[in-house]
């Protein structure tokens, strides 16, 4: 099996390809080719099959068609412009968050193997006048640049399902925290450095108010459902290929006190509280409470409480 990561080089892409090399297969069958491609070319991971880094603009059609000149199995398309910095440059978010998209998705139909297709969404797909509680058939009303481009893709991505060109389903991921590396665009990149820096015993700011609530996961978690997610048969998806995967509900506070209970209370204490309106603004927008039920009956894995999260950073991530 021939697979490709767009956003290979990223850490939750790397961690996939990690977890790739150490399982060896997808759906029983071995994989024998792994692409980690990324805007600049990635270092590729170690694995008993090869594994090749590749540089690829996905807002690049020619490219896009270069690197299926071989066409993947199994595609799982993590790369996107993240939420900031979407919202922000508009002409950047639409070129890489949809018509990147569109792009892979052209490809992968030009290529006439009906590959897998996990597409990385986001919960921002959701936001309005909807319910407290989301549920799977809640309207998406996004209410961001960023939360638009996810929702068009995910009907993208079902309609081309729908019409027999690729096996795609799509996975509105949980804000993912603890983060490795440094702050990005994000507007929730704040939910990983106030545990990430203090942590690792520098000061880091909290732009929103203690008792705001985060729909989150650990990325460890993340990755085995993403993993998951190729698995699943496709006849068990049904006419919606798209879903809110299992996450949990905490408030900054709670997450906070989760760092303190593994931790101590050093870092709690190196956390500022300055509010960013620009920040708050996007974040208001976003829901906390969902109802992964679909998901779960699929099997999807959920974390158990963010002392986890805590607990996983220090273990696999924190800088040494």
């Amino acid at each position: 099996m021939r697979v490709l990561i767009t956003g290979g080089g990223g850490f939750l892409g790397v961690k996939l390809a990690k977890a790739l090399a150490a399982k060896g297969e997808i759906r029983g069958e071995p994989i024998t080719h792994l692409i980690q491609a990324d805007l600049f070319q990635p270092e590729p991971v170690e694995a008993g099959f090869t594994v090749e880094g590749l540089a690829l603009d996905i807002g690049d059609r020619a490219a896009v068609d270069a690197a299926f000149a071989t066409p993947p199995d199994c595609i799982f398309h993590l790369a996107a412009v993240v939420s900031g910095q979407a919202e922000a440059e508009f002409d950047i978010g639409l070129r890489v968050n949809l018509m990147g998209t569109i792009n892979l998705l052209e490809a992968m139909r030009a290529a006439g193997n009906k590959p897998i297709l996990v597409y990385t969404s986001s919960v921002a797909v959701y936001g309005g006048e909807i319910p407290d509680m989301i549920e799977d058939w809640t309207i998406l009303n996004p209410q961001t640049s960023y939360g638009a481009q996810k929702a068009a893709g995910e009907l993208l991505v079902t309609d081309y399902s729908r019409k027999g060109f690729i096996d795609g389903r799509g996975l509105r991921l949980p804000t993912v925290t603890v983060r490795p590396g440094k702050p990005n665009a994000a507007a929730s990149s704040f939910m990983s450095s106030i545990f990430r820096e203090p942590l690792q015993g520098e000061e880091a700011n909290c732009p929103v108010s203690e008792d705001y609530p985060i729909w989150n996961s650990a990325p460890r978690t993340v990755v085995k459902n993403l993993v998951h997610a190729a698995e699943v048969p496709e006849e068990d998806w049904g006419q919606n290929r798209c879903l809110a995967i299992p996450g949990q509900t905490n408030t900054v506070r709670e997450m906070v006190d989760a760092m303190t209970e593994v931790a101590g209370t050093n870092a709690a204490g190196r956390i500022t509280w300055k509010p960013d309106p620009f920040v708050q603004k996007i974040c208001d927008g976003w829901r906390a409470h969902l109802n992964p039920a679909k998901a779960l009956r699929l099997g999807f894995h959920q974390d158990s409480g963010f002392t986890d999260n805590i607990r996983w950073f220090l273990e696999d991530d924190i800088r040494k």
